[in-house]
């Protein structure tokens, strides 16, 4: 690794994982080895979830013009069994395998979990190729399962605290909203404004007017600081009022569902849910949502 990347992954880095990074080669990892291919098992800790069939396709004719330039880098997988566990380089190993290799050069490293989803964390950071979600719940697995602070975080991967703390912010935004940001359709800067919102119908309100209409990440922002006109009491719930449970199951619904809910109630304990959809997309958004399978499935 050049110096450049060492001093913009931080001096956390160093403390954590120890000289592993120097060079890209593990001090005491020994020789390369060649390994099956089939024998190593994805990283479990990867925080990347999407990986472009264009890139994979590139790197792979690279690969087949020059060779593999910088081997993978596992470990002995836990538990029993003489299968690989990968660290580092997984868009290394899905471009062999794309080019039918039997074996693959590797370097072997004990190392631990933790150890594990920073290294991975890192190897995309330094590409830019993690989506603002992906690196959020990467983040969320350092903190709830190693115990890491917001500022260990931070220094480990080289940004700032207040950088990942508005990053996991945005594991908060209600589904519709994430849904347009994992497809590009708007940019983190465009939906951080509606992390603050308290009503996730109106941040999904926003975030799809905004797609639709191409918004600025400014017009994003001074939305979402605009208040919003009193409604009548009367008009803007189907429930009657005076009745805090109606009206406090209905938000639920709308909170889980992302979408304007309505409870109607009638007699004799009886009623109606009502639950709107703005499309065929957000129909089949809703229908997983409540019948915990995908449309395309019961079509079959």
């Amino acid at each position: 690794m050049n110096r450049g990347k060492k001093e913009r992954l931080g001096r956390g880095l160093e403390a954590l994982l120890g000289d592993f990074m120097e060079e890209g080669v593990p001090p005491d990892a020994g020789e390369v080895k060649l390994l099956p291919v089939g024998e190593i098992r994805p990283n479990p800790f990867q925080p990347r979830q999407e990986f472009s069939p264009e890139d994979l396709g590139e790197l792979a004719k690279s690969i087949d013009a020059n060779g593999l330039l910088q081997p993978l880098l596992v470990r002995p997988r836990p538990g029993e069994g003489a299968e690989w566990e990968l660290v580092a380089g997984e868009r290394r190993l899905r471009a062999v395998v794309q080019l039918g290799w039997s074996e693959v050069p590797a370097w072997i490293r004990d190392v631990d979990d933790q150890t594990l989803l920073v290294l991975a964390l890192v190897e995309n950071l330094q590409r830019e190729s993690l989506g603002a979600l992906e690196e959020a719940e990467g983040y969320r697995v350092l903190s709830e399962s190693f115990g890491l602070t917001q500022g260990e975080i931070a220094e480990a991967v080289g940004k700032n605290r207040s950088t990942v703390a508005n990053t996991l912010r945005l594991l908060n935004l209600p589904p519709s909203v994430r849904r347009l940001l994992t497809s590009g359709v708007l940019s983190a800067g465009h939906v951080r404004p509606l992390v603050a919102l308290e009503d996730p119908i109106r941040a999904g309100d926003i975030a799809k007017k905004a797609a639709r209409e191409g918004w600025s990440v400014r017009q994003v922002e001074e939305e979402a600081k605009a208040k919003r006109p009193k409604k009548n009491k009367a008009s803007s719930t189907a429930s009657p009022p005076g009745d805090p449970l109606f009206l406090a199951l209905q938000e639920e619904l709308r909170r889980v569902l992302g979408t304007r809910v309505k409870l109607r109630k009638g007699r004799k304990g009886k009623g109606v849910i009502e639950v709107p959809f703005l499309g065929p997309e957000d129909f089949e958004r809703i229908f997983a949502l409540l019948a915990g399978r995908e449309a395309s499935e019961v079509l079959e």
